[in-house]
């Protein structure tokens, strides 16, 4: 706030008073001209009354100066209590602040019982998403002992029910991504080709064609967090690809960027800016119903955190674009 802002706040909560040392003047004069008194010693008494009250004024606006920079600085911090307020002129000004410092205190614990209720959460899904995994792999081994037609639709179902819990769990996992980075030197060949192995059969089931040539490319990452990051574009080209192909490649004319391009149904123009958001599917997402629009967020968020980026170029029809930039900040590698 600007000081001559600060000194008219002050004026106006001391106008009261102001009023009441001019009403007294007034009168003093009034008496003065009544008695018809010599005016020399009043206004000899009207100069020092006003350099007297002057002083006074400046001293007390100094202290109101002092004592709104450390409110305001109050004010501007996150946690109130890290601070001792200045102290009360009055029993007001004290009740005030202790009025705050209940309110204060009154919040934290609501925000630690919020804390707690939330870590709580995190660890019941977590620990839910791993036992999950158990009656899958159980589920996986009945359906691979007799082959069928049946079998394998169920096979494919249940690989979809992997992939939305391999999702939660990365999900609950976001908070804490940064302790769980391991950043070294990969093969992007080795990451791709893990990403690609997993999603085989589905390639095979549709019949969707892929264009793969050796990348002959390294990259600074985290390998299990970047193999998620293709695993889900991946298993977003195949969902809303019904026939044509799918090429892998690294772009010819922006540097370290990896792209992943289907023939699928397409992206529309007005959701291109929103697709990273979470929860949004747009137009796409409401053709499968089953959408979750937590997909992109995900790889946005680990992208980001891995010093990476993605884009996307798209045309209704046509296909889709994903272009991940694998070029990082400077960072320590392990």
């Amino acid at each position: 706030m600007a000081f001559s802002s600060i000194l008219r706040a002050y004026l106006k909560g001391r106008i009261a008073s102001v009023l009441a040392g001019l009403a007294s003047l007034c009168i003093l004069a009034a008496v003065f001209s009544l008695y018809a008194l010599p005016w020399e010693p009043l206004g000899y008494g009207f100069l020092l009354t006003g350099v007297f009250v002057l002083s006074i004024g400046i001293i007390d606006f100094i202290k109101f100066y002092n004592k709104h920079t450390v409110l305001n600085r109050l004010r501007n911090s996150a946690i109130l209590s890290d601070y001792a307020f200045p102290a009360a002129q009055n029993l007001i000004e004290q009740d005030y602040q202790e009025l705050v410092k209940a309110v204060d205190d009154a919040r934290r614990k609501i925000i630690d019982e919020k804390e707690k209720d939330f870590v709580d959460m995190v660890d019941y899904y977590t620990t839910w998403a791993h036992q999950i995994k158990t009656p899958i792999a159980a589920m996986r081994l009945l359906l691979q002992s007799e082959q069928s037609e049946t079998n394998s639709e169920l096979l494919e179902q249940l690989f979809k029910v992997e992939q939305y819990v391999e999702m939660v769990l990365q999900y609950l996992r976001l908070e804490s991504i940064s302790s769980d980075l391991v950043l070294k030197e990969h093969s992007l060949d080795t990451i791709v080709k893990q990403a690609v192995r997993k999603y085989s059969n589905s390639f095979i089931r549709k019949k969707i064609k892929l264009n793969y040539a050796e990348l002959n490319h390294n990259v600074l990452t985290d390998e299990k967090w970047l193999v998620f990051v293709i695993e889900q574009i991946l298993s977003n080209a195949l969902k809303y690809t019904d026939s044509g192909e799918i090429s892998i490649y690294m772009d010819d004319e922006m540097p370290d960027t990896l792209v992943i391009e289907d023939t699928g149904i397409g992206i529309a123009e007005e959701d291109l800016p929103r697709v990273f958001e979470r929860g949004f599917t747009g137009y796409t997402g409401r053709i499968d119903k089953k959408a979750t629009g937590i997909g992109l967020f995900l790889c946005k968020q680990i992208l980001d955190r891995l010093s990476h980026t993605i884009t996307i170029e798209s045309q209704v029809g046509e296909g889709t674009k994903v272009k991940i930039g694998l070029d990082v900040i400077d960072i320590d590698k392990e």
